[in-house]
């Protein structure tokens, strides 16, 4: 078993340093794109927590999904999204709750709000509403889920509004104001509460 799990480790240590080595060229050749913000950069060391074993960047600890203790009348299963501080609670009942940090909308995107999940999609499709195509009309029409796509893994949709909790490809927004309103989550972490969602699932939006 020791020998399966240091075989293991010595896998996963090399496909990591293979996709760095990829990513780093990547970023050289296309900065504008792949580069993240200042502040951060690529790594290739251990990480400091055992969530980011799969995270091309270090993440802000305060933005690791974890358990912890709140103060709520609402009841388990519920999903309670506070946008000033960038968590997205799902209630576990007893007084605990699933936290994960998660990427809001840019100043003048603001909205809040009680509703329900409507529908659910695993790699889903991206059609830019015409709002958003009037804002930047060089986006595409129409985009086919997979890893290149802006909502990335898996999509929850919010009641009837043009909003989405979903995932992302730009893992270093999370904990900011970067979306038109859509609330932003790791792949990691949107897979997660996608498995733990139902549809009919309370959303409050703070």
């Amino acid at each position: 078993m020791l020998r399966l799990v240091r075989a293991t480790t010595c896998s996963l240590a090399i496909l990591s340093a293979l996709t760095l080595d990829a990513f780093a060229g990547q970023v050289q050749q296309y900065p504008w794109v792949y580069a993240p913000p200042p502040g951060m950069s690529v790594v290739a060391g251990r990480p400091a927590n055992g969530l980011q074993l799969q995270a091309r960047f270090r993440v802000n600890p305060t933005f690791l999904r974890q358990v912890v203790r709140v103060a709520t009348s609402e009841r388990a299963g519920t999903i309670v999204v506070d946008t000033r501080q960038h968590f997205l609670y799902f209630m576990l009942g007893e007084g605990k709750a699933l936290r994960y940090g998660i990427g809001t909308a840019k100043t003048g995107f603001e909205w809040s709000g009680t509703h329900r999940i409507t529908n659910k999609r695993e790699w889903p499709d991206w059609t830019p509403p015409a709002e958003m195509l009037k804002r930047r009309p060089g986006l595409p029409r129409h985009m086919e889920g997979g890893e290149n796509n802006p909502l990335g893994a898996r999509a929850l949709y919010i009641g009837s509004t043009l909003y989405r909790i979903h995932g992302t490809n730009e893992p270093w927004t999370i904990g900011g104001d970067v979306s038109s309103g859509c609330i932003r989550m790791t792949n990691d972490d949107v897979i997660d509460l996608f498995a733990r969602v139902q549809i009919g699932t309370k959303v409050i939006v703070l």
